[in-house]
């Protein structure tokens, strides 16, 4: 592996990095995040969509660090909400971020919205930007539910105890990262941006 491109996952975000790190594993990628540079810094999340986020942080880090750079940006987006906390989910209750108070804001939102009105789905939209911070491909990745009563599940992060796929009667939190790793918005992201990432760092077509 000494000899494959090295591409920077442009997340701190732990459990973020593992989900990103097992999507990625069947790929011949020396892997590295900005844990891993202390120069890599902050970006202000400035756009107004998270197409236009996940560029910013693609670019952004991409050019400070001269690596290429996979970046994401992803959010729970609730009809009864219109759309709300979609862009401002890791912030939705305040700075500094914290799942516990996201998901109180949420279910508080929430009260006197009977079941079957609590559609919601999860959004992420990736980037991969060359050294020179150009952004050379991107995604986009769904995966809709609802918004349950009670948190169900230990696994995952963020609102995933609380977000149940209808059809298999479970949350995020309950399917583990392995079956989240398939079905998930972040899968589907990333699956649809692997022959662009492959072609662009030399990887083959297979």
């Amino acid at each position: 592996m000494e000899n494959s491109p090295r591409l920077v996952l442009g997340t701190g975000n732990r459990k973020k990095r593992l989900e990103l790190e097992q999507l990625l594993a069947g790929l011949p990628l020396r892997l590295a995040t900005l844990a891993d540079f202390p120069e890599a810094g902050e970006v202000d999340e400035t756009g107004s969509t998270f197409g236009e986020n996940a560029a910013l942080k693609a670019n952004q880090q991409a050019r400070r660090l001269k690596e290429w750079v996979l970046a994401e940006d992803s959010g729970l987006s609730v009809e009864a909400l219109g759309g709300a906390p979609g862009i401002w989910s890791a912030r939705y209750a305040g700075l500094p971020s914290n799942d516990e108070r996201n998901n109180a804001k949420l279910l508080e939102a929430l009260v006197g919205v009977p079941r079957e009105q609590r559609h919601a789905w999860y959004t992420c939209h990736a980037c991969l930007a060359n050294p020179e911070g150009q952004i050379v491909a991107e995604s986009v990745g769904e995966c809709h539910g609802r918004i349950v009563m009670a948190p169900r599940g230990v696994s995952g992060f963020g609102y995933d105890p609380y977000f149940e796929l209808p059809e298999y009667h479970l949350t995020f939190a309950e399917l583990g990262l392995e079956v989240k790793g398939i079905l998930s918005h972040r899968a589907r992201a990333m699956r649809r941006l692997l022959p662009a990432l492959k072609k662009h760092l030399g990887l083959g077509a297979n």
